[in-house]
């Protein structure tokens, strides 16, 4: 059964990408703990990511982290977040977000009434942070994903 993150990943449900390569994706959370919290999460559906090819963590981990410097720079963050939990959505995925406390952390923040323009602004900013960074080839813009 395909999982709601491959159903986003086709185009069957509406995601906010910043971010498409051969191996992952990564598109916006809609239960952000704080403004750009973004998910990369692998083409490919695989459950747990200790059950995930070394390459493929790796890169996503990698993705991630040039996410997650993005996410400093468009959103003045200390720092960017990151952890993979795995029992929302059963296929893989990294969250990575900025924060600039432990607090930032706590799970008990997430929200669920973020209004589209916050989502649509803060997908902006992290598409133009990725292409100031030279990240251009991968950045996702709207609209149907390249396969």
């Amino acid at each position: 059964m395909s999982t709601v993150f491959s159903k986003i990943i086709s185009g069957e449900f509406p995601g906010r990408f910043v971010w498409a390569d051969e191996k992952v994706v990564a598109f916006l959370s809609i239960g952000p703990l704080t403004k750009g919290h973004t998910l990369v999460v692998p083409r490919e559906e695989i459950d747990k990511w200790t059950e995930a090819p070394g390459d493929l963590v790796s890169h996503a981990t990698s993705v991630a982290q040039i996410i997650g410097q993005a996410q400093v720079e468009a959103f003045g963050a200390e720092r960017a977040g990151l952890m993979i939990a795995g029992f929302e959505v059963p296929h893989m995925h990294v969250h990575v977000w900025p924060v600039n406390s432990l607090e930032d952390f706590n799970l008990a923040n997430v929200r669920s009434d973020v209004p589209d323009a916050e989502f649509d602004d803060a997908a902006h900013l992290l598409r133009v942070a990725l292409r100031q960074a030279g990240h251009e080839q991968f950045v996702a813009d709207a609209g149907p994903l390249p396969a």
